[in-house]
């Protein structure tokens, strides 16, 4: 797990972006992460085992990319 990302845990769907955000700090700034996903779309709520998966994908994506701004938008489909 990388220790510059600290997630929060307010894990919501939102409707306007039709898919699920959560929070996270890296390196002081705040970022609200949006996973655009058919399967996580039709899921009333996402367990914790799940929630670390997203954390995963998140850590990966950091890996590869780098943020602009302070959204990032993760498409799974």
């Amino acid at each position: 797990m990388n220790q510059a990302i600290l997630f929060n845990d307010d894990l919501i769907f939102e409707k306007q972006q039709d898919a699920w955000r959560f929070t996270a700090l890296l390196s002081g700034q705040l970022f609200s992460i949006y996973f655009h996903s058919m399967q996580l779309k039709q899921l009333g709520q996402i367990d914790n085992c799940t929630k670390f998966d997203l954390e995963e994908v998140v850590e990966l994506w950091l890996e590869k990319n780098e943020p602009e701004g302070d959204v990032i938008h993760i498409d799974m489909r």
